[in-house]
């Protein structure tokens, strides 16, 4: 186990009485800092406080002018009027050649004027065309940075702490896992934190934390209400009816809750699904910022499955058992330096993760009906019973030998009014399996190098004759 812990130490200076700090909730980020003067950024619908009381805050016409995104901003507007510049001097030269004509000119003056002319326009055209193409480009770069064009401020200056209540989306945060499995017996797990920020203010916190939960969380006091048993009257029924409307409409309100180059800083894992981050520098790029968490390692079971009643394709499953909780169940998987699978997925199950890695390409998997017309059935003593099955074929299409473990099933009933029996699994070789519950049969297949295996699965139904089934 290894921690990606921060080996700085904040030391404040006797001037600085407030430090700054982030915190980035799923439906709101709250930035502290202590601001040097009116200007707050490129944003909208932000919300300010100075030492606790509300700061009204307005557009302006200007920005300072060290600011980077001004500066961004700044090249953009001198590009726009660069391009009006062009217009306005290919206006000129229409109206230039739209002038009345002397009554006697020299042609040949006449025709290289018309060429100069000419060519002037073109360059004109072709320059405006560049400039043209050049401020789309920089308007989808500022666009991509901030959401608005129009800087905001507050009315009056803040001396003390400022508080801005940014809206959702603005700063946003994601988690993102890999796995490095080497020998199917050791895999080992970096997780890593993915930073967004297009809020149109640049952060700079001396302490920043990353919660996987909203910061308003909608809860109700709850008491206990003992379960009442009365004798039936009507009436009671539609009270029932409006009680359960009533609390359905408070779970829904309950419920309310759930709905982007530097060096990377230094993250501590606080606890699951949330994070730490001392000295964080997060200017308002859109790019993420990508900062490493967590590396462990752990033993690893791999092996290849197939369920052929359900996906006739073979695939690679890892298991292992996670020293963290695992927030996001899409993986990058490699081997050393080979990429196996960029979208893998993962899941727990029964007390593990299982990481499906990839497709096996070299088992083909067939799997048909027994019986396609008509099956066997017999009635005995007013009892169907009703046989069925289906034939699989299993081919090991490389040269190398190959292990599969098949999951098959056969019916399972809920009633006592329809039984169902596994009869045989027939094969040239003996099938190692187990029958396991809820009609699951889990198959340990082991093929020779082009080897095809042709196995078929029996099984009987057994219900009155008056019943229909359907299966």
């Amino acid at each position: 186990m290894k921690f990606t812990t921060s080996l700085s130490i904040l030391l404040l200076s006797g001037s600085m009485s407030y430090a700054s700090s982030l915190a980035v909730y799923q439906d709101n980020t709250f930035y502290k800092f202590k601001p040097t003067n009116n200007f707050i950024g490129f944003s909208k619908g932000v919300k300010a406080k100075c030492e606790g009381n509300t700061l009204p805050l307005t557009m302006s016409s200007g920005c300072p002018l060290d600011d980077r995104l001004c500066q961004v901003l700044t090249g953009l507007k001198n590009a726009e009027q660069t391009l009006q510049a062009v217009q306005q001097n290919s206006k000129f030269l229409v109206r230039l050649t739209s002038l009345p004509q002397p009554a006697s000119v020299d042609a040949d003056l006449l025709i290289a004027s018309a060429k100069e002319l000419g060519e002037a326009q073109a360059r004109l055209l072709e320059e405006e065309k560049g400039l043209r193409q050049e401020i789309e480009i920089q308007e989808r770069a500022f666009d991509k940075q901030a959401p608005s064009r129009r800087a905001i401020e507050s009315v009056k200056r803040c001396d003390q702490e400022l508080e801005l209540t940014l809206p959702y989306g603005y700063v946003s945060f994601s988690t993102a896992y890999e796995a490095d499995i080497k020998d199917e017996k050791e895999v080992e797990v970096t997780q890593t934190l993915s930073i967004t920020n297009r809020s149109g203010i640049d952060i700079e916190a001396e302490s920043a934390r990353f919660y996987y939960r909203s910061s308003k969380q909608y809860l109700y006091p709850t008491h206990f209400h003992p379960w009442i048993v009365r004798k039936y009257e009507p009436k009671l029924l539609m009270e029932a009816k409006k009680a359960m409307a009533k609390r359905a409409q408070m779970d829904m309100l309950m419920d309310v809750e759930g709905r982007e180059v530097l060096s990377a800083p230094a993250v501590s894992y606080e606890d699951a699904r949330e994070y730490k981050i001392e000295k964080l520098s997060l200017p308002s790029t859109g790019v993420p910022l990508d900062v490493k968490v967590l590396e462990w390692k752990a033993p690893l079971s791999c092996e290849v499955r197939a369920y052929p009643y359900t996906n006739t394709k073979a695939f690679h499953v890892c298991s292992f058992e996670p020293k963290y909780q695992i927030e996001d169940h899409q993986w990058k998987v490699k081997s050393s330096d080979e990429l196996i699978n960029e979208k893998a997925q993962g899941e727990y199950k029964e007390g593990r993760y299982d990481l499906y890695t990839k497709v096996e390409e070299d088992i083909k998997i067939e799997r048909k009906p027994i019986v396609n017309k008509e099956r066997e059935t017999g009635i005995f003593g007013g009892t169907v019973r009703k046989k069925d099955g289906y034939r699989l074929t299993i081919t090991n299409k490389s040269d190398k030998e190959k292990k599969l473990t098949l999951i098959e099933r056969i019916p399972t009933s809920e009633t006592e009014e329809i039984k169902s029996k596994l009869l045989s699994i027939n094969a040239k070789k003996d099938v190692d399996y187990k029958v396991l519950k809820e009609g699951q049969i889990e198959m340990k297949l082991t093929f020779a190098p082009y080897e095809m295996k042709k196995i078929e699965v029996l099984f009987e139904l057994s219900y009155d004759k008056d019943l229909k089934v359907n299966y």
